[in-house]
Order: structure tokens, then C-alpha cells, then sequence
């Protein structure tokens, strides 16, 4: 049967895909167990026992002895037993040694393909186990094929990993068979066997990549105190050193920039800063913050923040290109960090100055105390309690519930303001009246122009009036010489040239229409 290379199958496969022998020999016993229960039914009690030193397999079938036999398989008759043990007694239980090339072609068939499948999952928990203790570690793979959604299949020699593309860095690109490392992130236990995910993004890539390059930290001389990522643009990496002697950020670096380098040109141009780590949490934001200049550091230990002073020059440096260094200093000390420029935050400071001391009872001395306390202005004093500010010197009870009043009415003051200014924006019509005579001056010319036409109308006045005098001269006439006539005519030439005059005129007030 198959049975007779049996050791040297076993040896072979425990060789080659790194299973445990004693693995196979169980698959084996258990394959032929499941032949023989095939063949004589479920009753069958049998035993497999497989020598390792020969490579035999021997199979027993183990019978009940009684006086009378109501089952061939699972009994026998006492007279048939003690030809096999005179000794035996009703109720011992003989074993008899079976062929196993009776199991049949079918029989063997099965037992192959239980062996096959013991085989399969004995595989699959030897790569999970050889792999689920290298959880966190860097490990070196071959590109073996590149999926249409963008995830990379590696080939790692025992198994194949799976590199998705949310781990991957971005613009990076790969080929076919290129050689590949990667921080193995975790172990998945699935169906199908353990799946590798790995990973190029992970913040303990970078830390494993200096372990590697950096024989001080493999040693535990210098520690890496946290590590911070934005995937192929920049990345932070505080360190310490347990030694004075050996400088950590110098060790990091290395010879003319060597080591450091190397981590570089593996994630393909990142830039890295390497930080010294310090127990004070003020100087370890600074550090975070470099290469930008510090002025000052306010705590909030409530709120677990800091507020970062730095010139004006620096403020771009310090918050970085689109916020940058400080959102990674900020992820890597654990603090929430709020840059500020200088110029604005002595804006902000006398702001709050004039505000503390506009209110009723306090002085400059008292508003210098407020400030060393932390009040810096009235929207701080209207949120604090009577007790915080009774333990300014000076403040007492009394005294302090009235400043906070007082700050809560100056709030509410200013908020009134607001609303009336906004009010003011939101309905601008007096002012767009103004604006609207001042872009249109035409208004100011018709008035002008009306002014000129009422002289218009005097001039028609007067010629009415005169017509009263052409209708009295004209009685004169029928009553008077020759001569008062001609004097009348003198007269009324001076009428003409009103008309002429009236003509003249409204020549003018065609033109200005």
C-alpha cells in the first residue's frame, strides 16, 4: 500500500512546508481510521499506531469478549478469544492485528484526501504561528503581482502577504518582481489561511527602520520615545539616551549624515526630524517645534494645552506648510499646541488689560494680580468662581462675586454693541442714499439748472408788466399829439428789447435742457 514510503513522505513534507512531524503522523492515524470505519462501518473499534523508527503502520481492531456473539465487529466468542489469549476472561477486550491493504481502493482514496486536508490546515496554523511572533517587525518580500484596486500581492516565500494601498506611501510606485520592505502590522487568521497584511505607512516602520540602521538602539542606549508620520512628506522621531556620554540625535544622524540617509532614501525622500526627548513637557514642545524660535509657553493643564509665543518671522516656520510642523509636534507630545505671533498676542494681552481694567474697582495693581493668576481678561474672570478669585490676595468673597458680575455685565455690554453694529450693516440704505447723490451729480445740475430758468420767469413777469404799460400808452395816444406818440414808440422800443432779451434768453435755456 501507500503505507510502505509512508516515512519518507513524512519526512519530505515536514521538511519542505515546515510541518511538525508528529503533526503528519496524526493526520495519517486519523486518515486510516476514517478507511476503516468506511469499510466496516461506524461500530468498528480500532487503533492506529504508526513506529516512526521503521515507518510501519500498524491498525488493531479491538473486540468485546462474551459467551454469546450478536455483532461480528464489535464482539467475540470466548472459545475464539482464548485461542487468541488463553488467559481472557467475559467482558476483556481482545485486539487483533488487521490488514490494512483490505481497507480497499476506496477506503485509501478517503484516507488520501483527510491526509490532504490535515496536511492544508496543519500548513496554515505553521505560517500563522511563524509569523504571529514577528508580529511588528520589518520583513523583506518580492512584488509578486499588483491588484486592479491598487493592493500589492508580496511573495514572502512560506505564504504571500497583502500590502493594501491605504498602507502604501503616496506616489510611490512599484514593479513586478522589485524587492520590498515592509513593517508586517498583522496576522489574520482566515478560511482561506493567515493573511499578511503589511505596511509602509506605519509610524513603527520608521522606528523599526532606525533599530536597523542605528546599533545604539538595538543596544538600548538610546530609546525612541515616540515617532510621528505623514507618509512620504515628513515625519518627527523623538529620541533619549540613557548614556550622557553618547548624544542620542547625533547617534540617529550618524557619520556625515550616513545613517539617517539610509532611512531617507527607503522612504523615498521623506523628510525626518530628529528631536532630543526631554521630561519637561514645556521643552519637549519646544524641541517639537524646531527649527522655529520659542518666546513663551502658557500651560492649560486642564485642558491639557499649550499656547506657543513666537516672532513674527518665525510664525510661518513654526506652524509649517499648511500646518504641518505643528500638527505633527502637537501628535507627537500628546498636547494640543496653539501657535501664536508675537505682535498678535500683545494685542491680544492689552485687549484683555484695558478690559480687566475698565471694571468698577479695579486698579492697575489688581489687574497685574489677575493676570499673574491667569485672568487675562473679563470673559476669563465672568467664567471663573467666587473661590478662584479669592485666592488673589485682597479678594474676598464679597468682592469677588462682584467682579464677576461686573464682567458679565461688560460681556453683555459688548454684545449689545455688536448687534446694533450689525444691524448698521445689515441695512445700509441711509448710506447708500448719500453714495447714490454722490455718484450721481445730475440732481445737483437740475437744481441748478432750475435756478437759472426762474429768471426765466421773472423776465416773463416783467413782460407783463410791461404790457400793462403798452396798454396804458396806447390810451394815451388816442388823447395825446403826434409827438407823445413818437415818445410812446421810444418807449416801447424799449419792450422790444425785453422780447429780444426773453429770446436771447430761452436760446440759454434750450441749451441747458
Amino acid at each position: 500500500m501507500l503505507i510502505s514510503e509512508i516515512k519518507r513522505v513524512v519526512d519530505q513534507v515536514s521538511r519542505d512546508r515546515g510541518i511538525d512531524k508528529s503533526v503528519l503522523i496524526t493526520a495519517i492515524e486519523e486518515a486510516l481510521k476514517s478507511a476503516a470505519r468506511k469499510k466496516y462501518g461506524n461500530k468498528i473499534d480500532i487503533e492506529i499506531n504508526y513506529n516512526e523508527e521503521s515507518g510501519d503502520i500498524e491498525a488493531f481492531q479491538f473486540k468485546k469478549v462474551v459467551e454469546t456473539v450478536t455483532d461480528e465487529i464489535t464482539q467475540i466468542s470466548l472459545k475464539e478469544g482464548q485461542k487468541l489469549d488463553p488467559e481472557c476472561e467475559i467482558g476483556d477486550s481482545l485486539g487483533t492485528k488487521m490488514d490494512t491493504t483490505a481497507f480497499g481502493r476506496i477506503a485509501a482514496q478517503s484516507a488520501k484526501q483527510v491526509i490532504i486536508q490535515k496536511m492544508k490546515d496543519a500548513e496554515r496554523n505553521a505560517v500563522y504561528s511563524s509569523f504571529i511572533d514577528r508580529k511588528g517587525e520589518i520583513i523583506n518580500g518580492i512584488v509578486q503581482r499588483i491588484e486592479h484596486s491598487g493592493d500589492i500581492i508580496v511573495n514572502l516565500g512560506q505564504t504571500e502577504g497583502i500590502l493594501p494601498i491605504h498602507e502604501q506611501i503616496p506616489k510611490e510606485t512599484y514593479k513586478r518582481g522589485e524587492r520590498l520592505r515592509a513593517l508586517l502590522m498583522d496576522v489574520l487568521q482566515d478560511s482561506r489561511g493567515p493573511q499578511i497584511v503589511l505596511s509602509r505607512t506605519h509610524s513603527n516602520f520608521l522606528a523599526n527602520l532606525f533599530k536597523t540602521e542605528v546599533p545604539e538602539i538595538s543596544e538600548g542606549i538610546v530609546k525612541i520615545m515616540g515617532t510621528v508620520r505623514e507618509p512620504g512628506v515628513r515625519a518627527k522621531i523623538a529620541v533619549s539616551s540613557t548614556d550622557s556620554d553618547i548624544h542620542p540625535v547625533g547617534a540617529c544622524v550618524g557619520m556625515k549624515g550616513s545613517r539617517v540617509q539610509n532611512v531617507v532614501q527607503e522612504l523615498r525622500g521623506e523628510k525626518i526630524d530628529i528631536i532630543p526627548w526631554h521630561v519637561d513637557s514645556a521643552k519637549y514642545v519646544c524641541n517639537a517645534l524646531a527649527p522655529a524660535e520659542i518666546i513663551r509657553v502658557i500651560i492649560d493643564e486642564d485642558s491639557h494645552a499649550m499656547e506657543v509665543i513666537v516672532p513674527d518671522d518665525s510664525l510661518s516656520i513654526a506652524i509649517g506648510k499648511r500646518g504641518q510642523n505643528v500638527r505633527l509636534a502637537s501628535k507627537l507630545t500628546s498636547w494640543n499646541i496653539d501657535v501664536q505671533g508675537e505682535s498678535h498676542y500683545d494685542a491680544v494681552l492689552k485687549n484683555g488689560y484695558d478690559s480687566l481694567v475698565s471694571l468698577p474697582g479695579v486698579g492697575i495693581n489688581l489687574a497685574n494680580l489677575l493676570i499673574e493668576k491667569g485672568f487675562t481678561s473679563v470673559e476669563e474672570i465672568s467664567n471663573a468662581s467666587a473661590s478662584d478669585l479669592m485666592e488673589i490676595k485682597g479678594i474676598a468673597k464679597e468682592k469677588a462675586e462682584k467682579l464677576i458680575d461686573f464682567a458679565a455685565e461688560a460681556i453683555s455690554k459688548g454684545n449689545d454693541n455688536n448687534d446694533n453694529q450689525s444691524t448698521e450693516e445689515e441695512n445700509p440704505d441711509i448710506d447708500d442714499n448719500k453714495s447714490a447723490e454722490e455718484e450721481n451729480p445730475d440732481i445737483g445740475d437740475i437744481k441748478s439748472t432750475k435756478e437759472e430758468n426762474s429768471d426765466i420767469g421773472d423776465i416773463k413777469s416783467t413782460e407783463e408788466e410791461n404790457s400793462d404799460i403798452d396798454d396804458n400808452k396806447s390810451a394815451e395816444e388816442e388823447n395825446s399829439d403826434i409827438g407823445d406818440i413818437e415818445s410812446t414808440k421810444e418807449e416801447n422800443s424799449d419792450i422790444g428789447d425785453i422780447k429780444s432779451t426773453e429770446e436771447e434768453n430761452s436760446g440759454i435755456d434750450n441749451k441747458n435742457l
